[in-house]
């Protein structure tokens, strides 16, 4: 549980302007969707996808190391990195079996099969959507285990698309239809909280520091 008058103290070494910014931004904040990323080689990529994340207002990344493993790009990733939440894996049927535990369906991203396509997607379902590797996209394990399988139509002679531009159209696209409906897609006010103190601790330097002091003079 978040220590409600710790944030309140917090806050007072927050502007006013950037306390309102947090709170506009965990307004649009979800967990009705989240994204995993099947050992992408290109570091920059799992940056981009990273900072789709963000702007999109996506909250959860779910890295799967099980033959990469490498540190975010900050400089792709403009700050996203201290706002969205990466869980990371080292097998990926543990990353699956967590997501299914929460009640997330598998949501398989490839250009190769026609189950569903973007704009016939059922938003409603709570979704992580998996993308794979630069050139071999997902492996069998997260193609077996998808819930169902979806495909950004094209028009072109190329077939398929750079991780980090499949991500931005699907979660553009998802997103927006999400804020849109009726559904109940927002953080529950414990989440919101929770997400403001971790931000606010990540914003002001030396937070260990206050926080000590804070609950000495207590």
């Amino acid at each position: 549980m978040t220590d409600v008058k710790l944030l309140a103290y917090l806050s007072t070494f927050l502007t006013e302007e950037r306390q309102q910014r947090f709170h506009s931004v965990l307004a649009q904040r979800t967990k009705h969707f989240a994204v995993a990323v099947e050992d992408v080689y290109q570091l920059h990529n799992t940056s981009a996808v990273m900072r789709s994340c963000d702007v999109f207002g996506i909250q959860d990344l779910h890295v799967i190391e099980e033959r990469n493993s490498k540190r975010i790009d900050r400089e792709i990733a403009m700050g996203a990195q201290k706002w969205v939440d990466v869980h990371r894996y080292h097998n990926v049927m543990d990353c699956i079996q967590t997501l299914k535990a929460q009640n997330y369906q598998i949501v398989a991203t490839t250009p190769h099969t026609n189950e569903t396509l973007l704009a016939d997607f059922d938003y409603t379902k709570k979704s992580c959507f998996f993308f794979g590797r630069e050139t071999e996209g997902l492996s069998d394990t997260v193609m077996n285990n998808a819930d169902c399988f979806l495909k950004i139509p094209m028009a072109g002679f190329t077939e398929s698309l750079n991780i980090s531009v499949s991500a931005a159209i699907i979660l553009q696209q998802v997103t927006d239809r999400l804020r849109g409906s009726d559904l109940n897609w927002q953080l529950s006010e414990a989440e919101k909280l929770e997400l403001n103190l971790k931000w606010i601790k990540k914003t002001i330097k030396n937070h260990q520091a206050i926080i000590a002091r804070y609950y000495e003079q207590k």
